[in-house]
């Protein structure tokens, strides 16, 4: 968690080409971050993470959309170090404690925020984040809980555009997006310009740190 901490910016790929997978790791490190998380919606998302892991050591690799516990051990098995859900599901949060990964489950209200620190969970994924109300949402549901440790990752909507405005909110530890790593840059083997978003993301974490 303390590579997320320092970079704050997690960005989310969804890749239909294992051959890809180091490309993109390499791109995403030439722009300054060393961080991905690659989403279990494609066959060969596991496989992606077992290259990645492999030829590109530094980098941190973490697995989303984990919708059953089989997946995170998949997700384990192939090095992924830490796991994303979409909401929050018992089992699949259990089963990633069981391997000591990192598990940042989903949640949108009051009760899925109850739900996953009853589970142990410090940092949460508010998602969708934009169409859930954006930060004013984020806000209103964080205030109740801002006297315990818990941190939010906000993710659904978020871009270069309005990711300062989430940053710069206490107790938000950093954000997921995929515009830097869309499938339309992916497609066209863009490693340049994934280099070039990503490069104005860390610049406007560094901004808002200032």
């Amino acid at each position: 968690m303390n590579r997320i901490l320092e970079k704050r910016v997690i960005p989310v790929v969804t890749i239909g080409d294992s051959e890809l997978a180091v490309p993109l790791g390499q791109a995403l490190i030439d722009g300054g971050l060393d961080i991905v998380e690659i989403a279990f919606r494609t066959p060969c998302a596991e496989e992606s993470i077992r290259r990645l892991v492999a030829e590109l050591p530094q980098m941190l690799v973490g697995a989303g959309t984990m919708l059953e516990a089989d997946e995170v051990r998949r997700a384990h098995d192939a090095g992924a170090r830490f796991a994303v859900s979409p909401g929050t599901n018992r089992e699949v949060v259990e089963a990633a404690n069981e391997r000591d990964m990192l598990m940042i489950p989903g949640v949108a209200t009051p009760s899925e925020v109850e739900r996953a620190l009853g589970l142990g969970c410090k940092f949460l994924k508010f998602f969708p984040a934009e169409p859930s109300g954006g930060v004013s949402m984020l806000r209103a549901l964080a205030a109740p809980y801002a006297h315990t440790d818990i941190q939010f990752i906000p993710t659904g909507g978020i871009n270069a555009r309005n990711m300062g405005e989430y940053l710069v909110e206490p107790g938000v530890a950093a954000i997921c997006g995929s515009w830097m790593v869309n499938k339309a840059l992916l497609a066209g083997q863009q490693w340049a310009d994934i280099s070039e978003f990503t490069r104005g993301a860390m610049t406007i974490v560094q901004t808002v740190g200032a």
